[in-house]
Formats: structure tokens, sequence, C-alpha cells
């Protein structure tokens, strides 16, 4: 299993986490099965926002005297009223709610407390203005939770949340159907039978958020990585094509700032589905050829969606690197400082591009990769001289 930085967290999270909902419709024996497989396959983070009583018991139950090894991300404003989940800003129901997560758990702390599922930007606003937040702030300072994050759906709120300097970390939903969608305060929005024919790039706002998260070092776990396990029917996507586990984990592991991915897990062999990511080789993780080639809503001709595809480069140069740290530097007038430390770093610049243009004979989207070696030599470099 490999580990990334979660943002400026001082977290290291493995790149597969688990996402605990399906765990609702297991019984304890069951949910310690998983939750086994997963700690054998070095998983070490898990998100619970369910407020069913029963799944949070048995997750405490499975990860008893063990709690320590897990990074748990708990979410606050998931109530249970009257038999039933409901999203709720209301204290009086929000407070006893996060207790209850964590009697259930068997800890005094998560070390990310999520505000739980916000969509729309006026309810951000309200939240970053009222009581709410000051209710998470002192379970920061108390250390019932030791960093604050925010769950949505929506990437003009989640820019909202990641530039407003008190958001930690997202957990943003992230697979290659959403992105293509403009943002909407409607999650319905996003698994709508048929797309837009027009839609064949990312969304300008998700990429915008991608960029300024790994700029502003807010780390993004991702949800909703296999849409629901609809990109995995050909009938179902909206590609017109099936995708893997391990082609869905790729896509969300190459977006900016993206550390963990919380896939779902029914059972054993689910986790051992996404784990084979681990040691996949290329082949397999190939997203970028089968939506090339799909039958519907192909990626546009010109866009890097930095899937490698373009290596390997006789001159030694990280191509997808490259243009990952262009991107998110000609994101802004003034280039923040880090982005030129990280290319300083690379083995080989893209000066050392020779203009042979395999690269470019490799890539599915038609990418002129040669041309942007010059604009990122001549962004980087110059300056630099």
């Amino acid at each position: 299993m490999r580990y990334r930085a979660l943002g400026n967290t001082g977290l290291q999270v493995s790149e597969i986490g688990l996402g605990a909902e399906w765990l609702e419709r297991h019984n304890a024996q069951e949910v310690k099965e998983v939750i086994d497989a997963c700690e054998a396959a070095g998983i070490n983070i898990l998100d619970c926002w369910m407020a069913e009583p029963n799944v949070r018991s048995n997750i405490g139950a499975a990860i008893r005297g063990r709690r320590d090894r897990w990074i748990i991300q708990g979410h606050v404003g998931s109530t249970w009223q009257n038999g039933q989940y409901v999203r709720t800003r209301d204290l009086t129901k929000a407070k006893p709610a996060f207790e209850d997560l964590l009697s259930r758990l068997g800890t005094d702390y998560v070390d990310l407390g999520m505000i739980h599922f916000v969509d729309a930007e006026a309810e951000f606003d309200q939240i970053m203005n009222g009581e709410f937040i000051e209710y998470m702030r002192s379970l920061k300072q108390s250390g019932a939770v030791r960093h604050i994050g925010m769950s949505t759906h929506n990437p003009h709120v989640a820019r909202k949340a990641a530039l407003c300097g008190e958001i930690e970390m997202l957990l943003f939903s992230v697979n290659p159907a959403f992105d293509l969608l403009p943002g909407s305060e409607d999650m319905n929005a996003y698994f709508a039978e048929e797309y837009d024919e027009g839609l064949h790039r990312i969304a300008p706002e998700r990429e915008e958020l991608y960029r300024i998260c790994e700029r502003r070092g807010v780390g993004i776990t991702v949800m909703k990585g296999y849409a629901g396990g609809r990109l995995f029917d050909a009938s179902a996507s909206p590609f017109g094509i099936a995708l893997t586990p391990v082609q869905c984990l790729h896509y969300a592991l190459t977006r900016p700032a993206v550390a963990s991915v919380m896939a779902g897990f029914d059972t054993p062999e689910h986790v051992r589905a996404a784990v084979a990511y681990e040691t996949a080789g290329e082949e397999e993780k190939d997203y970028a050829t089968a939506l090339a080639k799909a039958p519907r809503h192909a990626y546009a001709a010109g866009q890097c969606t930095y899937c490698g595809h373009c290596a390997p480069c006789p001159a030694g140069i990280d191509i997808a690197m490259v243009n990952k740290l262009y991107d998110l530097a000609v994101l802004h007038d003034d280039v923040p400082a880090t982005v030129p430390a990280h290319y300083g770093q690379l083995e080989a610049k893209a000066s050392a591009c020779i203009g042979c243009r395999a690269c470019e004979s490799r890539c599915p989207f038609g990418v002129q990769v040669a041309e942007r070696m010059q604009k990122a030599a001549a962004l980087f470099e110059s300056a630099a001289r």
C-alpha cells in the first residue's frame, strides 16, 4: 500500500480508503471481515458519515483495540431522528449525534471532523458565519476533532472551502463522469441517465478546484469514485463503456491534491479488487484510452488528464508532472513559490525536450506535448535565471 500526505494536515493516508456506507447493510461479523481485510491490505483511513446506530457500533467493535491505526473521518451534522437519517445544522441535534459517533466508535476523538454534506453556497456562508463553525472550533480546541474538513459534491462550495483558510481538507466526489459536469447544488444532477452531448472536457470549475487545493495544501479524499458502481456497467455509464475499479481509482488518484479514494466495500473480495490497484500494471490502470475510444462523451482533444501515457520520455522528463505543475502555475497571475520549487526538484526539466514528439503519438487525447514543454520551460526556467 502506498501512502500520501493529506494536504497540510501532517497525516499520511493510504491512497485507497474505506468508505463505510455499504457496511450499513451488514451484520457485525461481516463488518469485521471487511475491516480486517482492509487492515491486512494496509488501508488506514475510513469515512463514517452514517447516522444509523448499528453500523457505528459494528465499526467500533471491529476496530476495538486498534483505534490508533485508523485515521477516522467522522461527520458532524449527520443525525438519526425517528429511525431515519437527517442532515441538520441544529446543534441541539448535531451535538448528541457526534457524541454518539464517538461513543459507538469507542474513541474520544476523530482525526478529521467533517462538516457534513454542504452543497449550497448560501448554506456554506451560514455555516462559516454562525454557531456551527464555532462548535467545530470548540471541538478542535478540545481535541475531539484534530482537523476540520468538509464534505461536498459542489465544486463551487468546495472552492469557497479551500480558500477560506479554515477548512483543512475536503471529501469531494471525483470520477471521470462527474468531472465533466458543471457544479450543481442538486447532487441528483450527477446521476442523470444521459449527459449533454456537448460535455467533452473536464468542467473548468473542477480543474480550478483541484489546482487551488494543490496550491494551498488542502487535501482531498474522494467519494463517489465509482459513481455508485455506475461506471462498471456499459449500459449505465454515460460513456457507453464499462470501466474497472482499478481504472476509476487511477483516474481519481491522478487529480491534483487527491490523497485517498474512499471506496465502498460489501465484502473482503471488494477490498481485494480495489487493492489490486497497488500492483496493477499501466495497461490495467489505463482509463485514458478507454475514455478516448468511448462511443459517448469522450474527452476533448488537447486536454491533458495527467494519465501518463506520454511516458517514457527519451530525455527522462516526467511529462505528466510538468504538465500538472504548469497548469497549477498558470491558474493565477502570481505563481506560488511552492510550484517552481517542486519543478526545480525534477530530475529532468522541460527544456530537456528534444522535440521527438514520440509522446504525442501515444497520447490518447492529442495533447501537443512538445509545445507545452516549451511553455513550461519558458515559465519556470527563464524566471530562475
